[in-house]
């Protein structure tokens, strides 16, 4: 697995060196866009509107919006200096809790933990403990130059961390419009819901869930693929007029004209020493 992070981990006075590694993937199947005269990939670019021309990479500063049009720009050396003074700091679990008392709308992602050099020891002692108590740690880090808040656990043999997100982060649920107020449920009408949920309770076994669409979509493709449906980019563009080959033409025109002329003029000498 790629490590996508190398520090260390705390509990106390354990200090356990590790690596985290993604525990999830996205497979949603990366459709590109072609130009549909030609097949070949579309390339973007970044323009600025005000001076109409693509601009690099080193001509790009970032800043902060505060109010519309209204920019605060951030060197690179201040963001590279927060960046740093943020992961000199060992990731420290600062409290265990249960598992349960954290509402899954604040997990965002899970990224499985291995032991790095001389870790092994340090890392089955806080695998054994979190186990036996059923707790939870609590902890910061800083990946891609963003403190995340984030939770360690077990899962299988393996100490898993999901970083979750900070409250100011999850919106207020009083703000989301249109709620009805529970006082329009009918009682007949919640009996038949509730026997309903009855007859579809079972155990929870994420093997038998598949994304449909993405299994069709591929079918579709090597179908595509088989049947020899497939297109290539042009070795070069469509033929369309441009300034370059317009100026070659009259060039060439004119090179052309210029080759006759003095053939033309040569006929005329001897025809005016003849009737001479």
């Amino acid at each position: 697995m790629h490590t996508v992070w190398k520090g260390s981990i705390s509990f106390g006075l354990v200090n356990i060196p590790v690596k985290l590694h993604a525990a999830t993937e996205n497979k949603d199947v990366k459709l590109r866009q072609l130009h549909k005269e030609c097949n070949t990939p579309v390339n973007y670019q970044k323009v600025c509107p005000i001076c109409d021309k693509e601009v690099k990479n080193e001509e790009i500063v970032k800043a902060y919006e505060y109010t519309k049009n209204k920019f605060v720009v951030l060197d690179q050396e201040e963001l590279d200096q927060l960046k740093k003074e943020n992961e000199d700091k060992a990731v420290e679990i600062i409290e265990f809790v249960k598992l349960e008392e954290i509402d899954p709308i604040y997990f965002e992602r899970s990224y499985f933990m291995s032991p790095d050099s001389g870790g092994g020891k340090a890392y089955a002692l806080l695998r054994k403990a979190l186990g036996d108590s059923g707790k939870i740690g609590v902890a910061k880090i800083v990946i891609r130059s963003k403190e995340q808040l984030a939770v360690v656990r077990v899962y299988g043999d393996t100490l898993l961390m999901e970083t979750i997100h900070f409250p100011d982060e999850v919106r207020n649920v009083q703000e989301v419009p249109n709620i009805p107020s529970a006082e329009t449920v009918i009682q007949k009408e919640l009996d038949t819901a509730l026997l309903l949920v009855e007859q579809l309770t079972t155990t929870f076994d994420a093997s038998k869930y598949t994304d449909e669409y993405r299994s069709a979509l591929m079918e579709l493709i090597e179908e595509k693929k088989s049947g020899e449906k497939t297109v290539t980019p042009s070795e070069k563009g469509p033929d369309m007029p441009s300034n370059v080959m317009d100026l070659m033409t009259a060039l060439q025109a004119s090179l052309d004209k210029t080759k006759k002329k003095p053939a033309a003029r040569k006929k005329s000498t001897k025809t005016a020493k003849k009737n001479a």
